[in-house]
């Protein structure tokens, strides 16, 4: 009877192991993340990659640590409401910002009054994912290469076109470092939106265009566009048949849309490392990358020192051309 005892009591341990969070395997960091709820601070409107992004890390963190975790969209001043918000949280792990790249590299020294120093007032967790650019053509343009663009811009300068989401857009900007790359005049013709944009290129009203690749490959495919290159250092598995523009002999334009994850200053080391780890471990699920991939998305998560290098630099490379090309925010 005694020994049925004991190892009835042995089994109940192992299922409540099994069960339940085993603090006492838990690191300092993990025991701190595991300790209170969460906020996602989500500085745009539901919807889009920044949203899905909040809310897969939501999901993942809340089974991860047992923990309430909630996606807060704070939208307003081009996302600097939300950015402000975190900005002003405790540096304990619990309040964490999703973020695209023009907020982190561009804005700051697009915007006079931009009211935030990146580097002193977040720390970079890990950049989450991200999407390939391409340079589309209007069938109309006749031009079927970025090379063959080139040649057609040097012949008759300022006599093409390109349009963009906004002044100061990622897109944009792409647009004038293709310029500067391959030393051509190329006028550039702003839109609001990418939609308004991208509607007037298939329409052959503006014959070019730097968008997101997912966005633009079912009228590639179709025909109704012409893809002249895209601006990664390799081409996109997505589509492997589109050049790059460096294989054309224009280096240098190596564009992509990213997305990535900050703290508050001050969060501990260990915290943020355990969070690019959770990170990584999320987003490498097999259900997650398919979810991602519906949104033309690829897991792009790093480490946070090679995180903060890659803003850095990218950086230095906006700040150069915004300079050059006397960008000013509308």
């Amino acid at each position: 009877m005694h020994r049925r005892h004991a190892c009835a009591g042995v089994a109940a341990a192992v299922l409540a192991a099994t069960l339940a969070p085993a603090a006492w395997a838990q690191s300092p960091a993990e025991q701190q993340l595991a300790a209170g709820r969460f906020t996602i601070v989500s500085p745009f409107p539901p919807g889009g990659p920044v949203d899905t992004l909040s809310r897969i890390l939501a999901d993942g963190l809340g089974k991860r640590y047992g923990q309430t975790v909630v996606v807060d969209n704070v939208a307003g001043a081009a996302g600097n409401l939300g950015i402000d918000r975190v900005k002003r949280a405790k540096g304990d792990g619990h309040t964490l910002l999703v973020v695209p790249a023009g907020n982190l590299t561009i804005n700051p020294t697009l915007m006079p009054n931009f009211p935030f120093n990146i580097e002193k007032d977040f720390v970079p967790v890990t950049m989450l994912a991200k999407a390939p650019n391409v340079l589309v053509a209007s069938p109309a343009a006749q031009l079927k290469t970025a090379k063959a663009l080139v040649a057609a811009a040097k012949a008759k300068p300022a006599t093409l076109f390109y349009a963009s989401p906004g002044v100061g857009s990622g897109l944009h900007l792409a647009g004038e470092l293709f310029k500067q790359q391959a030393e051509v005049d190329i006028t550039h013709v702003p839109y609001k939106g990418t939609g308004p944009a991208l509607n007037d290129v298939l329409g052959g009203v503006v014959p070019l265009m730097f968008s997101n690749l997912p966005a633009t490959l079912p009228f590639i495919k179709d025909g109704r566009l012409v893809a002249l290159g895209v601006t990664e250092a390799a081409r996109s598995p997505a589509a492997p048949d589109i050049p790059t523009l460096a294989e054309q002999g224009i280096p240098g334009v190596v564009v992509t849309s990213w997305y990535g994850l900050l703290a508050p200053a001050g969060t501990p080391a260990p915290v943020v490392e355990q969070l690019a780890k959770d990170a990584a471990q999320i987003l490498g699920q097999a259900d997650v990358r398919q979810r991602l991939e519906g949104q033309g998305l690829s897991d792009a998560t790093m480490k946070p020192a090679d995180f903060a290098t890659h803003i850095r630099n990218e950086t230095a490379v906006w700040a150069k051309i915004i300079k050059a090309r006397a960008i000013v925010a509308e």
